[in-house]
């Protein structure tokens, strides 16, 4: 049996992490502690390894409960239906049944709603566990009849005390291996806050200093076995999940907020969790028009020229065209004056409506549009000195407004001043 199955705790003061909802008083500790109250249905959110079966498991146990486990990427409204039937049996022999369904999110909006019914009339505890967040992987009907509850990652003091439980414990190594500081400094790193992580790697360097050393009467775990038994450290990253969202949110706020590092950071985030490098090119072509816009209009040019370059040789060679338009990109001096302006201008269309276009600006190439006084007064820019007449552009309703707030930030700090020329002359300033 693996080390992590092994020392799965048994009582609730083995439980390790999870500290605030444990607390004397919340509701996962009175469910678990409570045999008579109410058998609310719960919904554990949080990523892999934090406890979530653990816990099912406690509330089970401590409630006399039987526990029935189903995992929703291999089990179907059938075998729903097998463990209420077989639950609703034990309920007339007075024992109640805890079902821990995992990785609910798996199932679709009709294999939920099969469990409504028993959950409502409380032939089963429903105990769903998943990685994604509930609010969008779960419906509704479940949500409002379950307690969610988000858990949360180990701390590193919290993963070393799980890791030095085991080389105690004699579900574990029973003092038979030790652990340098360098050692436990690895595993609680390379674990991602992730406890059966922390077990496995454990486990998987203890075997690796046992065959250096099989007439050892002390397994003496070091650096060295850490590192030859895991070749990285946990890469918290789902395609699909939570944490796409998150890292890529993070990844374009440290851009616009110019931290360099920062965005490296997430952007090798994302190429170690697989994501798709023309989805990362596609959030840095907006970047470029949305945060940095007219205060350096090569960004656009150079994130454009990005997602060509990324399309045409892959990966992995296509991080380093990525890497590149992030660092600049993270650099170039900020305005987001053009997506300001175009969402001013779509405010004032869909509050104040289409004001019709004045009649000189109006289209002349169609029948009878001269007659109609169509592009009558219409002054051609170009026979200008300048280039630039004084002319009413925008409809008589709104020819006072003003859309474009230019800012003095980079290239578009020469802007400014040239927009207000052209808008007195335009406007007979």
């Amino acid at each position: 049996m693996p080390l992590a199955a092994r020392m799965r705790p048994e009582r609730l003061e083995e439980v390790i992490g999870q500290s605030k909802l444990l607390e004397e008083g919340t509701p996962l500790r009175r469910v678990i502690e409570n045999k008579d109250a109410a058998s609310t249905s719960l919904i554990l959110w949080g990523p892999p390894g934090v406890g979530k079966t653990t816990l099912a498991r406690l509330i089970a146990t401590s409630r006399g409960s039987a526990f029935r486990q189903l995992s929703a990427i291999s089990a179907g409204v059938k075998e729903v239906r097998e463990v209420v039937d077989e639950a609703k049996k034990n309920a007339l022999y007075g024992s109640k049944t805890v079902l821990f369904l995992d990785e609910i999110h798996r199932f679709t909006k009709s294999q939920q709603d099969s469990l409504l019914p028993s959950v409502e009339a409380g032939d089963v505890q429903l105990v769903a566990a998943t990685t994604e967040n509930p609010a969008f992987a779960v419906i509704q009907p479940l949500l409002s009849r379950s307690l969610t509850l988000q858990l949360t990652p180990l701390t590193d003091v919290e993963i070393e005390e799980l890791i030095a439980h085991a080389i105690r414990d004699p579900r574990g190594f029973a003092g038979e291996a030790v652990l340098d500081q360098e050692a436990a400094l690895a595993i609680t790193r390379r674990s991602g806050g992730d406890a059966r992580r922390a077990l496995t790697i454990l486990e998987s360097a203890a075997a690796c200093a046992f065959e250096r050393d099989v007439s050892a009467e002390l397994v003496n775990v070091t650096l060295s076995d850490i590192e030859i038994s895991t070749s990285r450290s946990a890469s918290i990253y789902d395609r699909a999940g939570d944490s796409h969202y998150d890292v890529i949110s993070a990844f374009i706020k440290s851009v616009r907020g110019s931290d360099v590092d920062a965005a490296l950071f997430y952007l090798a985030r994302m190429i170690d969790g697989g994501e798709d490098p023309q989805f990362i090119a596609r959030r840095l072509i907006i970047l470029a028009s949305e945060d940095i816009g007219l205060a350096d209009s090569n960004a656009l040019n150079l994130a454009v020229s990005t997602a060509q370059a990324v399309a045409l040789i892959g990966m992995p060679e296509g991080r380093i065209p990525l890497s590149q338009a992030t660092i600049y990109l993270a650099l170039a001096p900020k305005s987001n004056s053009a997506y300001q302006a175009i969402n001013d201008a779509l405010r004032h269309v869909r509050d104040e409506g289409a004001a019709s276009v004045p009649m000189h600006l109006r289209g002349t190439g169609y029948a009878d549009a001269a007659n109609q006084g169509h592009g009558v007064g219409y002054k051609y820019s170009h026979d200008a000195v300048g280039g630039v007449v004084e002319q009413s552009y925008l409809p008589d309703e709104i020819k006072q407004i003003s859309l474009y707030k230019p800012k003095e930030l980079g290239k578009e700090a020469e802007l400014g001043p040239l927009w207000a020329r052209l808008r007195r002359i335009i406007r007979g300033k």
